[in-house]
């Protein structure tokens, strides 16, 4: 399995800090997962992956949630795309296509910061999962 994080038309990241993060939390998920991330379009996108829209009008998981779903995803052995929409959002046919929609909150949020929060989010799923001590919620 392996994860693709696309952000789509959105121009390279432009913050040295939010990339340094990203790239941090990205060697991170490493030592657990096949991750990889691209600025692309939707069709870029393989036919035969799970699509994970990241949307404000998609369901708010928890940290569990997430882990738990993660730990589906790797028994299904089937790779994830996650897609981080642009200033306009992300296209219908996308929306359509995505086998679930995620909202990181009500927000809307600079694809930059977006990514840093899924890639912080997707490593503390795999830390949940092994029982690590990076996880301290509820």
């Amino acid at each position: 399995m392996r994860y693709r994080v696309i952000a789509l038309g959105g121009p390279r990241m432009k913050s040295a800090a939010l990339r340094a993060a990203c790239d941090d939390y990205l060697n991170r998920i490493r030592h657990y997962a096949k991750i990889e991330e691209r600025e692309s379009t939707v069709a870029r996108i393989p036919e035969d992956s799970r699509v994970i829209a990241l949307t404000a009008r998609g369901e708010g998981w928890s940290s569990v949630q997430l882990a738990e779903l993660v730990g589906r995803w790797e028994m299904e052995g089937r790779d994830v795309t996650f897609v981080i929409g642009d200033a306009d959002g992300l296209p219908t046919e996308l929306l359509e296509r995505a086998e679930s929609r995620w909202s990181l909150g009500p927000l809307t949020l600079p694809h930059e910061i977006a990514r840093v929060v899924l890639y912080e989010q997707l490593y503390r799923a795999h830390t949940i999962r092994r029982g690590e001590k990076y996880h301290r919620g509820s």
